[in-house]
């Protein structure tokens, strides 16, 4: 299992959210490139980063600082927010990026994420974030009626390299993961499934893997000091 340190990007900073929400947001470093730095020099394989303001603007809006930790590490970076059309993902592969994640886009032009698919074979994702197992787009504003399951398995023949899922309820709480509604992902899709949202200890990484995921992102639990990174990757 791959362990995903993740740098939220709020504002050119580096940010934690509770539940989602853009309000409560307290910030953990306000320099993203010697936070990738720091992930990289623990023995990190990968980061994964999200634009905040982008996901909810519709376009990048961190760009300067993705790049930074572009310029920084050398290790993998996957990114989500606001990534809406093919022009946009095709400027952060050139730009350095390894994966480019999908969410909003998946619900609503699915179209965007098979052509995408076809266009960069292994380097889209499908995030899906689920509030009350619904799944919630426009940088998880708004929730829609459909099920992460049911828009998972619209993509199981898509190409798609991995499926991001995240409880947003759970997510920055650090009261455990979803590891139950993870698992009904991986047991039923033949994609990779990467699990995040309330990782809060190494119990969580192991029940994790047990559960089938092939990832992990872990933010708040890294941030706060309650997980350390080497013992994570190990245990991943």
């Amino acid at each position: 299992m791959i362990l995903y340190p993740a740098i939220d990007l709020k504002d050119g900073a580096c940010v934690r959210l509770k539940r989602g929400d853009m309000a409560a947001a307290t910030v953990f470093n306000k320099d993203p490139a010697d936070q990738a730095q720091r992930f990289a020099a623990a023995g990190a394989q990968w980061l994964h980063l999200v634009d905040l303001d982008g996901a909810l603007a519709g376009k990048p809006m961190n760009r300067a600082a993705v790049e930074a930790i572009l310029a920084a590490v050398s290790i993998p970076c996957q990114l989500g927010g606001g990534i809406r059309d093919h022009a946009t993902i095709e400027g952060w592969l050139a730009a350095g990026i390894a994966r480019v994640v999908l969410g909003t886009a998946a619900l609503k032009n699915p179209a965007l994420v098979r052509e995408a698919c076809q266009r960069h074979p292994g380097r889209i994702a499908v995030a899906i974030d689920a509030r009350g197992g619904k799944v919630a787009v426009e940088g998880w504003a708004e929730v829609s009626d459909m099920t992460a399951l049911d828009l998972a398995a619209r993509f199981a023949d898509a190409g798609v390299a991995a499926i991001i899922f995240t409880d947003v309820d759970r997510d920055g709480i650090l009261e455990g993961a979803n590891v139950a509604a993870t698992a009904r992902l991986a047991q039923a899709l033949p994609i990779p499934v990467i699990a995040s949202g309330g990782i809060a200890g190494l119990g969580d990484l192991v029940a994790l893997k047990a559960s089938g995921a092939a990832g992990a992102i872990v933010g708040r639990a890294l941030y706060d000091g309650g997980l350390d990174l080497g013992q994570a990757l190990a245990t991943c």
